[in-house]
């Protein structure tokens, strides 16, 4: 081969090689000791923004560890962040310096990463921010208390404050749920105001936060800090055309003083914030031994009330709802009891809200019905056979179409289905939940009754009443108490008796309990039926039992009064009307002098 062939080839494999370093995957460069690019292939200049597709990034970093890596002679490996604009790109590069014909040059061959970087992002903001708020999660809290304790110097103190968000699940039934997630964005924005770099804000679960201030110098500084977070939680916040109020119940313990770990110091802070929300909601407390105390006898009562279900030891009492016109028994009210492990009956607001809380409040309810199942032929001895019977549904059920949907069909297997009339508080027909258009028609095609209980006491207007469709409203004891001498309460009791009267719905007045209010509604109302201690106290099964011999004796006892002499007069147009006598002292259903039964209805 002569010089002209060999030159020719050398040519060609140096030009093949050109080819192949240009179409290479990878990046790649060569700069000299100066800092100069000699060369940079297609992917390198894509990746810097040297193809004039787009703005270069600043590579002055990547500049500086090229400096490095020729003073130090040695590779090195860098991830490099170019920034163009709002995006990013990440490159996993390898610098690594070599001498060729008495040259300094600095290879450089580099990846994409920005996918893997990105997803790793993703992964990261997963584990350790919440999603919708964006704020850092429980661990990241939790390691940086673990810091602070890890230092054991006793000298930085820090507050640990657990925040709860007072009637959330009624925010979000009532406006639905995207507003809910709406109002707890507002919220961490407003909660996460006035925080110092060394504070930390956490979104714990749902509507639960936590918040961690570090470090701090007193008690009394805590207390004003929280105070002042709450005020700003009173101003309403706007969301999808909706005006909403919301307040936050806060506990709070201070370390070294109510814990020396994470897990102690959050467990008191939990415990105080529980104490809040029993006694007002919307407050601040400190923990206290006492809390602890009380913490102890509610795991205790929780234990039990497990057991309890467990054992089956919850009874029915059964209230009449009488006919104010003939003394008729019109139907009854299931109301469940608790026999503690003595045999003693326990009052229901010592375990329903907490049944609803430990959600065991479903299994109750389906206790309740099988108890009267069971009892049937008792009831209709004692109250008659055409009596309806009310169960009472929490808000809660009513806007689960699961527990529903296995609620009706437990109605339906016991063969009497329309014999049963469902109560639910208001606040359950008015909230998107679907009870209406979805629930409601599963218990109509059965025959269920619908009943709204307790009206008057959540979220009452008359145009929501006008948009029920329900076959009784029972109206609230709080209206009925001493009615006869409220006029206000009179005249919204008209209004509510008009509207019931025009949409078709019995009208049932709940606590009646002496002979002057009974006089008042048989006087100056239309109202027919009403239900509470005049005319009978709640009926254990025991007490049915001891009825069968004389049934129908026992079924005029329970709602018949005796006559009364010298009645005070009631007339529509000159109101309450006095006219002397003795005050009526009304009978139980045994026919005994009435004896409160010290337990008044729960949720069940």
């Amino acid at each position: 081969m002569n010089d002209n062939q060999y030159s020719g080839a050398t040519e060609a494999e140096l030009g093949f090689l050109k080819e192949i370093v240009r179409m290479l995957p990878a990046g790649l460069t060569v700069q000299d000791a100066h800092g100069e690019l000699l060369l940079v292939n297609d992917a390198a200049a894509a990746q810097l923004g040297l193809d004039g597709s787009r703005p270069s990034p600043d590579l002055t970093p990547r500049r500086e560890a090229c400096r490095q890596a020729l003073s130090d002679g040695q590779p090195v490996v860098t991830e490099e962040a170019l920034h163009v604009g709002a995006a990013r790109k990440v490159l996993l590069t390898t610098h690594r310096p070599v001498r060729l014909d008495g040259r300094e040059l600095l290879i450089s061959a580099s990846s994409d990463i920005t996918e893997q970087k990105n997803f790793e992002d993703q992964l990261f903001r997963s584990a350790y921010f919440d999603e919708l708020t964006g704020l850092p999660s429980r661990r990241v809290i939790e390691h940086r208390a673990n810091a602070l304790l890890a230092r054991d110097d006793g000298g930085e103190r820090f507050a640990l404050a657990f925040l709860d968000v007072d009637n959330f699940k009624h925010i979000n039934d009532y406006y639905g749920h995207a507003v809910g997630d709406a109002l707890l964005v507002e919220l961490a924005k407003r909660l996460g105001r006035d925080l110092r770099d060394s504070d930390i804000l956490s979104r714990i679960s749902g509507d639960e936060f936590l918040l961690l201030l570090s470090p701090v110098q007193s008690q009394e500084e805590v207390a004003e800090f929280m105070q002042s977070t709450l005020e700003r939680l009173t101003a309403p916040f706007f969301i999808d055309h909706s005006e909403v109020f919301a307040s936050t119940s806060v506990g709070i313990s201070l370390y070294p003083d109510h814990g020396r770990s994470f897990e102690t110091l959050r467990q008191n802070a939990d415990i105080a914030m529980y104490r809040i929300k029993n006694n007002g909601k919307g407050l601040a407390a400190f923990f206290d031994a006492s809390m602890e105390r009380e913490a102890q006898a509610r795991m205790k009562v929780e234990q039990s009330l497990r057991l309890a279900i467990l054992e089956k030891r919850f009874c029915c009492a059964f209230q009449s709802k009488v006919d104010i016109r003939t003394q008729a028994v019109k139907g009854i009210e299931a109301l469940v009891r608790l026999r503690d492990d003595e045999g003693v009956i326990q009052a229901p607001g010592s375990f329903i809200n907490l049944a609803g809380e430990l959600g065991l409040i479903d299994e109750l309810t389906h206790l309740v019905l099988a108890e009267i199942v069971k009892s049937i032929d008792l009831i209709n001895d004692t109250f008659g056979p055409e009596a309806t019977i009310s169960i009472n549904v929490a808000a809660k059920q009513a806007g689960n179409p699961e527990f529903m949907r296995s609620f009706a069909q437990a109605l339906e297997e016991t063969g009497f289905p329309q014999r049963f009339m469902i109560e639910v508080t208001e606040d359950a027909f008015v909230a998107k939940n679907h009870f209406q258009d979805e629930i409601l028609p599963m218990f109509r095609k059965l025959g269920v009754g619908v009943s709204i209980d307790d009206f008057g006491t959540g979220y009452s207007s008359l145009s929501a009443l006008a948009d029920i469709t329900a076959d009784e409203i029972k109206i609230d004891r709080s209206f009925i108490t001493d009615i006869h001498n409220r006029p206000r309460s009179q005249g919204i009791l008209r209004a509510i008796e008009s509207l019931s009267e025009a949409l078709g719905m019995t009208v049932i007045a709940e606590g009646l309990e002496t002979y002057e209010e009974l006089a008042y509604l048989q006087a100056a109302t239309k109202i027919r039926y009403a239900q509470g201690y005049y005319f009978s106290r709640p009926i254990f099964l025991e007490e049915l039992k001891l009825a069968t011999p004389s049934s129908s004796e026992a079924r005029v006892s329970v709602a018949s009064r005796p006559a009364q002499q010298n009645r005070q007069g009631y007339s529509r147009a000159s109101g309450y009307r006095p006219v002397g006598a003795a005050r009526h002292i009304p009978l139980s259903s045994r026919g005994a002098k009435r004896a409160r039964d010290p337990y008044p209805k729960g949720a069940i």
